[in-house]
C-alpha cells in the first residue's frame, strides 16, 4: 500500500508549522510526519498541533530519542494522543545520536539495551499493564497508566525489534 505524506523537517521555524499541516489536510495528503531533532522543536509539542490544526490528517513524530524521555512520560503522552486524535497520532521511538546524547548528559553505555527495555515498557503500559522493571536503564515501579488508549494503538515494528507488537 502506498502512503503519500510530507515532513516538516526540523530546521523550519516551528512557527511555520500550522500552515504547513493546513496545507498538507486540505491537499488531501494522508501523513505528515515530524521529527525530534536535539535543539531544535519538540516532536511531541509539534505532533500535538499539527492534530489540534487538522481534521482527517495522521501526524507522526520520529524519532523521539529514548535517552533524553522516561519511559512513563512518553506513555503518558503518546496515550494521551491517542485518546484525543483517535487513529491520527503516530510515534516512533529510536536510541538517539549518540554524540548529541553525550552533548545532553544522556549517552547511555548500552543504547540497544535501552531501546530494548523501552519498547518493552512502553507497550505494556500503553496495552493498559501494570508494570514493575528493574532493568539496566529502565525502572518503574507498580506503574499504569489511569487512561491507557482505547483501543490500543497499532504497533508496526521493524524487523530488528526485539519483541513482537500489540
Amino acid at each position: 500500500m502506498t502512503t503519500l505524506g510530507a515532513v516538516f523537517r526540523p530546521q523550519l521555524p516551528p512557527e511555520r508549522l500550522r500552515s504547513v499541516a493546513r496545507a498538507a489536510d486540505a491537499a488531501g495528503l494522508e501523513e505528515l510526519w515530524l521529527w525530534e531533532d536535539c535543539f531544535l522543536s519538540s516532536g511531541v509539542a509539534s505532533t500535538s498541533a499539527a492534530l489540534a490544526w487538522t481534521e482527517r490528517l495522521r501526524v507522526g513524530a520520529g524519532l523521539l530519542p529514548v535517552p533524553l524521555r522516561n519511559v512513563a512520560l512518553t506513555a503518558m503522552e503518546a496515550a494521551t494522543l491517542h485518546r484525543m486524535f483517535p487513529g491520527r497520532a503516530m510515534l516512533a521511538v529510536g536510541h538517539g545520536v549518540q554524540p548529541w546524547m553525550g552533548q545532553t548528559g544522556a549517552r547511555v553505555e548500552s543504547p540497544m539495551t535501552l531501546l530494548r527495555e523501552y519498547l518493552h515498557a512502553l507497550r505494556a503500559l500503553l496495552g493498559g499493564e501494570r508494570l514493575t522493571v528493574d532493568g539496566r536503564y529502565v525502572r518503574l515501579d507498580d506503574v499504569a497508566l489511569d487512561w491507557p488508549p482505547t483501543p490500543r494503538p497499532r504497533c508496526t515494528r521493524a524487523a530488528s525489534a526485539p519483541a513482537p507488537c500489540g
